[in-house]
């Protein structure tokens, strides 16, 4: 099985926030793959379902915790051991202010790079696992970072959002056969995004 972790904070305050983005990433694709009905498991609200490889279909579940986004890891610690699983088997879907707007990276393994909700997963499972980064840019100060992490996206970031969003769901399938290279590669053709600099504006302060 495969677990796919959205982060975000809990409740409708929250749902458009910035920092819900891997929270809206795993519904993307659980709707695109028509998963089972929400349900409150480890601390969590999680949804069950299959997604199509070449090698047949792969179990997967779809897991946003309730903990609040700097607890995240104690959600994922519980699912992890209770289906008996290791770090390899979990993609954590996450706001990565240090990529510009609209564009994606995977990765596996690393540091937390300030953000503290991978930061407390790694506290609880160790850092190998892998990691689904969907950059919403950065507000250009450090004094800024958690008013722009909390705010909700504005109507004109409304389409490169979606087209993320629906980019992720899409391609699914080879992140589910461990293509995380070819899942990357797919998600960004199908959502292309600007090559802007998120650092520029800091640099300008």
């Amino acid at each position: 099985m495969l677990i796919l972790a959205g982060l975000g904070n809990p409740g409708p305050r929250y749902a458009a926030n910035r920092h819900n983005i891997g929270a809206m990433a795993v519904d993307a694709i659980a709707r695109r793959w028509r998963f089972a009905a929400e349900r409150s498991r480890f601390q969590s609200l999680t949804r069950e379902g299959e997604i199509p490889t070449p090698a047949g279909p792969a179990k997967a579940l779809i897991l946003k915790p309730q903990t609040f986004y700097n607890e995240s890891g104690r959600a994922v610690a519980q699912a992890l051991k209770f289906f008996k699983l290791t770090p390899a088997d979990l993609v954590v879907f996450y706001d990565e202010i240090d990529l510009a707007p609209g564009r994606f990276r995977m990765k596996n393994g690393g540091g937390a790079a300030g953000n503290n909700g991978v930061r407390s997963i790694t506290a609880h499972i160790g850092p190998d696992f892998r990691r689904a980064r969907l950059g919403t840019g950065h507000p250009g100060h450090k004094d800024r970072v958690q008013g722009h992490v909390l705010s909700d996206f504005h109507k004109v970031e409304h389409a490169w959002v979606e087209s993320l969003l629906s980019a992720c769901a899409e391609a699914a399938p080879l992140l589910a056969a461990g293509e995380d290279e070819k899942f990357q590669t797919e998600v960004m053709r199908l959502a292309p995004a600007e090559k802007s600099d998120p650092k520029a504006a800091r640099r300008e302060d």
